[in-house]
């Protein structure tokens, strides 16, 4: 049991730090911890939720600090910030509609740091975001570790059920941001041609 602790408290501590250096897969290791808790210790499985959504939440709130107090300098030092023209629609859509976009953001490859930027710039109130963020957290260590459980359940051996967990996440990830893409892409398309034409010279 102390060694099922142990690695509990290893995924806390590896998804709040993904949470703040987003290059850390957080999401694969929440479903491989989940695959190898099904094979070991199935009771396990609530308590790699738990720190998955703790590890996220925590991360979160540390992030949102730091851009909140350092703002967008800090933000474009520190290589959150890249891409003005997607964080200028997101602050839109945030100031429209504040906790469903905090709740989306998570499930989307990508979607998750533009939101937290948005929500830290626009001056989102504490209260708002500590209460918004809390069932982001849940949902995404709930839909990861069902990925992972998946993916344990198809296998019979520990490592097998570890590796199909992260293929299947990359899977998921791949397909999700296939299909924003094209989404974008075709929003853009419809704009373009929903526009008159520039009156001659």
């Amino acid at each position: 049991m102390i060694a099922e602790l142990g690695t509990i408290a290893s995924l806390f501590a590896i998804v709040a730090f993904g949470a703040i250096v987003p290059v850390v897969p957080t999401g694969a290791a929440v479903s491989g911890a989940a695959a190898l808790a099904f094979h070991t210790q199935p009771l396990t499985i609530v308590l790699v939720l738990i720190a998955g959504a703790a590890g996220a939440y925590v991360g979160d709130l540390v992030m949102y600090a730091m851009c909140r107090l350092g703002g967008e300098s800090l933000a474009r030092r520190l290589r959150w910030l890249r891409d003005e023209q997607r964080l200028a629609s997101v602050k839109h859509r945030l100031e429209e509609k504040q906790v469903p976009v905090l709740l989306v953001s998570r499930l989307i490859p990508g979607g998750r740091v533009p939101v937290l930027l948005a929500a830290a710039f626009v001056g989102l109130p504490w209260r708002t975001f500590v209460v918004a963020n809390a069932p982001a957290c849940a949902l995404w260590s709930v839909v990861y570790a069902a990925i992972g459980l998946a993916g344990g359940s198809i296998f019979p051996e520990p490592w097998q059920g570890v590796i199909a967990a992260v293929v299947l996440i990359l899977i998921v990830n791949q397909s999700m941001t296939w299909f924003s893409r094209r989404r974008s892409v075709n929003t853009s398309n419809a704009s373009g041609l929903a526009s008159p034409p520039s009156p001659p010279p």
